[in-house]
Formats: C-alpha cells, sequence, structure tokens
C-alpha cells in the first residue's frame, strides 16, 4: 500500500505513519509535536476578531496537537478521505457517525454481527428519536438492497466482527446502498486503514475505536470519523454541534501510538495467524473463527479486500461443561481476562451472542472464546494454552 509525498512521490505505509503530520519547524526542532492545554485562542486585532482570523480559533475546533494526528490519520487513510474527526471514544466515534448521518423518521440497516454497543444505541437512543434499525445478515453481500427502503439513509458495516468474525462484502455492499442513496458506515477497528483501506472499497464513513491498535498500549480511550468528500461536510458539522473533541494528552498518546502501528500490527498478524493454525489442530477446539485461515468462509473476500489481519479472533470448544471452561481462564497466566483489545497483552474473554443476534442464529456446538494475541513470544503464549487446555480437561473428563 502507497502513499502520495507531497511531490507526488509514492510512500510505503511505514514511512507515511511515520513522517505525516510533523513539522519539525514548527515545533522548535522537536521531533514530536507539543502537548498543547488550551481553550481560549487571542486574536491580535480587532479586525482578526471580527473576521475570526487565525490557523486555530479555539482548543475544541483543535489545536497544532490535533492538526497533527488528523493529518497522519489522512495520510493512513489514503486519497478517498477528505477529513478525520477525533472522538474521546470509540462509541462516541460510532454514535457520532449515526447522529450524522439519520434523523426522526429514517432507517438505517445495521449488521447483525455489530460491536454490541453499537446495537445498544440503535435500539436505544435513536429508537427513541424515531429512527428504526433493521439488522441483517453480514454474508447477504449485494442482498442488501432487498433490505433497502426509501427512508434507509446509511448501511452499517463491521468488517469482521469483532465476536464471531464473519466477514462482509463491502464493495457489494455499497454498490447497492449507493444505487439506492444510502451511505455506508464500516467500523475498520480490527484491521484498521494499514490492512484495509474501507473508503477506497466505496465506504463513506470509516470509524475505528483507536482505544485499541492505535492506541496500542491499552491507556486511552479514543475515537476517529474518517469521511469521504460527500459525506465529511455532515460529519464535521455535527461534530461541531455536538461539541465532540478528544482531550489533549489523549491525541498525543494517539499520535505516539500510530508512529508504530506497523510494527505492532505486523507482529499481531504473524502471532495471531500462528496461534489460530495452532488452535485449530487442538483436539479441544471445534472451530477457529479468524478470516485469515483458508478454512474460514470469508477468507475469500479477507484475502480480496485486506493486506493483513490484527490479532483477535474467536475459538469454539468442543462441548463441555462451564466448570472446565472457567478452569482454562483461571489457568492461563499469559493471557489476562479482560474487555477490549488492540494493546500490546493478551486478553481471553468467553462471549455469548446468542441473546441478542436477530438477523442470524448464534448457537455454537460448545462454548466460544474470544482472544488477542499480543506482543509475547508465540511459544510463551501456546505454552500457557498448553496449561489452560490441562486444567479444562481435566474437569471436563472428571
Amino acid at each position: 500500500m502507497n502513499f502520495s509525498r507531497d511531490d507526488g512521490q509514492s510512500l510505503n505505509a511505514e514511512t507515511a505513519l511515520v513522517t505525516s503530520g510533523r513539522d519539525t519547524e514548527a515545533q522548535k526542532g522537536f521531533v514530536n509535536p507539543p502537548v498543547v492545554h488550551g481553550s481560549t485562542v487571542l486574536y491580535p486585532t480587532a479586525e482578526d476578531l471580527h473576521a475570526h482570523r487565525g490557523e486555530f480559533q479555539y482548543g475544541r475546533h483543535g489545536t497544532p496537537t490535533t492538526r497533527a494526528l488528523q493529518d497522519a490519520l489522512m495520510a493512513l487513510e489514503g486519497p478517498q478521505c477528505a477529513g478525520v474527526g477525533l472522538a474521546p471514544s470509540g462509541l462516541a466515534a460510532i454514535s457520532t457517525a449515526l447522529l450524522a448521518v439519520a434523523k426522526a423518521g429514517d432507517h438505517l440497516l445495521v449488521c447483525d454481527n455489530a460491536y454490541r454497543p453499537t446495537r445498544n444505541f440503535c435500539n436505544g437512543l435513536l429508537n427513541r428519536y424515531g429512527v428504526e434499525t433493521t439488522y441483517y445478515d453480514p454474508f447477504i453481500g449485494s442482498g442488501i438492497a432487498a433490505l433497502i427502503k426509501p427512508n434507509t439513509k446509511a448501511v452499517v458495516t463491521e468488517a469482521p466482527g469483532s465476536q464471531s468474525f464473519e466477514m462482509p462484502d463491502i464493495p457489494a455492499i455499497a454498490a447497492a446502498a449507493h444505487a439506492h442513496g444510502a451511505l455506508v458506515i464500516d467500523d475498520n477497528t480490527w484491521g484498521t486503514p494499514l490492512f484495509h483501506r474501507s473508503l477506497d472499497q466505496g465506504v463513506d464513513i470509516s470509524i475505528q475505536a483507536a482505544t485499541k491498535y492505535i492506541g496500542g498500549h491499552s491507556d486511552i480511550m479514543f475515537g476517529t470519523i474518517s469521511a469521504n468528500k460527500q459525506a465529511w461536510p455532515v460529519v464535521a458539522e455535527t461534530i461541531r454541534l455536538l461539541g465532540v473533541c478528544a482531550g489533549p494528552d489523549d491525541v498525543y498518546l494517539a499520535l505516539r501510538g500510530l508512529r508504530t502501528l506497523a510494527v505492532r500490527l505486523h507482529q499481531h498478524h504473524r502471532s495471531g495467524l500462528e496461534i489460530a493454525r495452532w488452535l485449530a489442530a487442538r483436539p479441544e477446539v471445534s472451530r477457529v473463527l479468524h478470516p485469515g485461515l483458508e478454512s474460514d468462509p470469508g477468507h475469500a473476500i479477507w484475502k480480496r479486500d485486506f493486506t493483513g489481519a490484527s490479532g483477535l479472533f474467536s475459538i469454539v470448544l468442543k462441548p463441555a461443561p462451564q466448570q472446565a471452561v472457567d478452569a482454562l481462564l483461571d489457568t492461563v497466566k499469559l493471557f489476562g481476562m479482560g474487555y477490549s483489545w488492540g494493546g500490546f497483552e493478551s486478553l481471553i474473554i468467553q462471549f455469548d451472542c446468542s441473546d441478542y443476534r436477530s438477523a442470524t442464529k448464534w448457537a455454537p456446538e460448545g462454548p466460544a472464546l474470544r482472544l488477542h494475541i499480543g506482543l509475547e513470544h508465540v511459544d510463551d503464549l501456546k505454552a500457557d494454552l498448553e496449561r489452560g487446555f490441562a486444567a479444562f480437561n481435566a474437569v471436563a473428563s472428571s
């Protein structure tokens, strides 16, 4: 994947992530921009005040620190990106994007494997505001056209779903949506624009929970909203009207994390696939839910649309009592039990989608676990899981 320099020459992604959004002259020679803590901006003359003339006007609308991060993110998103908004969390990015496109009386189509808080927002606040939501099968592809109504304003995808990992055919969905005048919103947190340029594939608004891979260290809450030329004006207006902004220290940490995104994500990719293949051969595992595996139903789409995979995937265990699953979870030590993902550490949780899926049925043959493969050595992670499976088998066979 290439990026363009100011002189029109292309840069590789790793180089663009390091160099974009940097102005060492403006930064007095320092490599990193200063963390600007500021609200009020002073104007030198009354004429400047009346004209609101100045590079920056108020802290909520941007600072040199936010400008640096936005410039770097635009380089990452690619030439289709007309602007990037910054939000204080991934959920704030999702809710802002949905509020930008929907009003009372409108209809949304949302993938059935969407991030649970996205469903909660649609079923809660948007429903109270008179916005109807219909959930659809993530594998629907161009068949989405049959669900589009005259008042359908947007189709929401997640590539892939962050628990069950179905991979949608975004170009097919985008073609059908655009033919009916609807926008496409994609949650691109899993692959990031480094591995998945969703705006290049017809998506109008791409959001990320930058809490995950952009931050990369499990120490910030952050969200980004990137949009193409058609969608950016309404996104920018909604950000302004809602007063959505991110704190300066979190902006700086997101920018710092972005500089090493390529190095970290390539390692997550390699380790994640190695552990996924190792787990697929385990007798305790019924199946592995990872689009990067050749056996996965979404593999062909992933191979076509993505250049890599992150470290997040799920497994379905063979039928076993809950006590056996708990023994596994309590035995592993390198895999922490905690929500979120995308940091340097490995994580594991049990999950069950059956109580909220509505367009599709979630009925795995056994307990399901979601794993995030961090930056530890894979041999140590395998040994940790080996101990967990030993405890699992001891209880399951008793």
